[in-house]
């Protein structure tokens, strides 16, 4: 099973030592970045693994490899000697392993390492991209049959990280670590086993003050969000996949409740530069259900064997679900919003209700076909107009741009005003969608973003007197719903309680805060 290690890159041991402690029971092993200490703190190196008190990796990267250490080789191979210097008989006072890059050749080094049962990790890091021949590589880096061999790759792309994929199955060595570094290759640090890797690197992300390496996950998250430790190669894999897929939900709940029922599946979110590739990359991985999000729910269409009546009639599919004859689509939008919907404003249809809904991608379709099967009139708001006219001549509705013109419009249609867009979602929250319109007070105003919990826009609603309600319930039902087809059997009420209360009554937000 595949060891979870902490980076730690603190700039002095005592601080290293501070967050080791803190988050202790989360890590197998400990790397110590003595390229991201002072130069006076690297002279006490020696004594890290007795202060550790579990296995330490000795690691100076150098800037070209993505670390911090710019002195020269010379004095990089002086500290490297410094590290492994008077070992112990006792080996738990001795660094466990040693990174030595591929290209460093210091037979004394690598001699001094393997007498005291230091083990080396023979490193290659490409920071720009991937390499042809992966599996050659690995094989001409190792020297001796004791070494651990560890390339790790910046994936610029989802079709990079298919490659590195296929590159691992076909390696033969098996004591390697494989890392695709970036944002495209960030859940393959929660799949290492999958990867056939013996390690993945994680940092205390709270804590740290510079990245150990882009794309590490938190090690609280993986050990108590994703359970690491429990995922083995007949471990189920559903996921999400979206771009850029910063932040979701679904990773939460589902594991929360995979953990509780003792279930052997993990959720994992798979960001994706093409949604053609992230499937197949779920084939390679046996993915068994994967939800979809912005900007994949209609281009994900042509991608399905079979898809529910809502993905017909409303031409957007956001969970899809593997079967013998391949994909099966469906949404859960709609229920998702009619049911949070009707909920908030204590009725049983939108009988006489005058509607804005703003945006014209995957989920705004889905909340205009409720809108009309729920009997209430609506006007379609969107920066692209011909999309938002798209929508509307579907169901006889007004539609406009989001200019005066179209703002004024809203005038005759504000009993409820529901924002569909991803505009305001976080790393976005300065930006409003409807910034041109005045809320009056007497508007139910609704924004389906449930992170941050309160967007400008609904702050704004919320400041004029509006009855406002996020996103967030409505994403809590549609996970529920979906859990329900993926697995063949409800949340119940009960445990759903039990996670909120775990988790706080906006648990990703908690999640974040660490």
């Amino acid at each position: 099973m595949a060891k979870l290690c902490l980076c730690l890159t603190a700039k002095t041991i005592q601080k290293d030592l501070e967050i080791l402690d803190k988050y202790r029971k989360f890590a197998d092993v400990a790397e110590l970045r003595v390229d991201c200490l002072t130069p006076d703190e690297r002279l006490h190196i020696r004594r890290f693994p007795e202060l550790a008190g579990l296995p330490v990796i000795l690691t100076i990267r150098r800037k070209i490899d993505g670390g911090y250490f710019t002195s020269g080789e010379g004095s990089r191979i002086k500290l490297l000697a410094r590290g492994l210097a008077f070992a112990e008989a006792d080996r738990r006072m001795n660094f466990a392993y040693v990174d030595i890059e591929e290209d460093l050749e210091v037979p004394s080094l690598e001699e001094a390492a393997r007498t005291f049962g230091t083990k080396i990790i023979r490193s290659y890091h490409n920071i720009d991209g991937i390499i042809d021949n992966i599996p050659a590589k690995m094989n001409s880096m190792k020297h001796t049959g004791d070494e651990i061999v560890k390339v790790a790759l910046k994936t610029n792309t989802t079709k990079d990280v298919v490659k590195v994929f296929r590159s691992a199955k076909e390696c033969t060595i098996q004591d390697k670590i494989l890392i695709c570094m970036g944002h495209y290759g960030s859940y393959t640090r929660i799949l290492s086993e999958r990867f056939g890797s013996i390690m993945t690197y994680s940092s205390a992300l709270s804590e740290t003050v510079v990245s150990g390496a882009t794309g590490q996950l938190d090690v609280r998250e993986l050990d108590e969000l994703y359970h690491f430790r429990k995922i083995t190669k007949k471990t189920k894999i559903y996921g999400v996949t979206g771009c850029p897929l910063k932040a979701s939900i679904g990773p939460l709940i589902y594991n929360t409740v995979f953990d509780l029922e003792n279930t052997d599946a993990v959720h994992v979110p798979f960001p994706s530069d093409s949604i053609s590739d992230i499937l197949e990359l779920a084939e390679e991985l046996q993915v068994q259900a994967l939800g979809v999000t912005i900007p994949y729910k209609e281009a994900v269409l042509s991608s399905l064997t079979k898809s529910s009546a809502e993905v017909h009639s409303i031409g957007a599919c956001n969970i899809m679900y593997r079967s013998a004859d391949g994909w099966f689509g469906d949404n859960t939008d709609c229920i998702g919003f009619s049911a949070t919907v009707l909920n908030f404003l204590g009725k049983k249809n939108l009988r006489w209700k005058k509607i804005t809904i703003v945006g014209a991608g995957g989920v705004a379709r889905a909340v205009a076909a409720e809108v009309f099967r729920l009997g209430g009139s609506a006007l379609i708001l969107n920066r692209t107009i011909h999309k938002a006219k798209d929508i509307a001549s579907m169901y006889n509705f007004r539609w406009g741009g989001l200019d005066t013109r179209g703002v004024t419009l809203i005038n005759k249609y504000s009993d409820i005003i529901i924002q569909a867009t991803s505009v305001g979602m976080e790393g976005h929250e300065v930006f409003d969608p409807l910034e041109l319109y005045n809320f009056t007070g007497k508007e139910i105003v609704m924004d389906l973003i449930y992170l941050p919990a309160q967007t400008r826009f609904l702050k704004r609603a919320e400041e004029a007197g509006c009855k406002t309600i996020s996103g967030y319930n409505m994403v809590i039902r549609q996970l529920c719903y979906q859990y329900k087809q993926i697995m063949g059997k409800e949340i119940s009420h009960q445990l759903l309680s039990r996670i909120i209360n775990m988790t706080g009554a906006s648990p990703w937000n908690k999640i974040l805060e660490g």
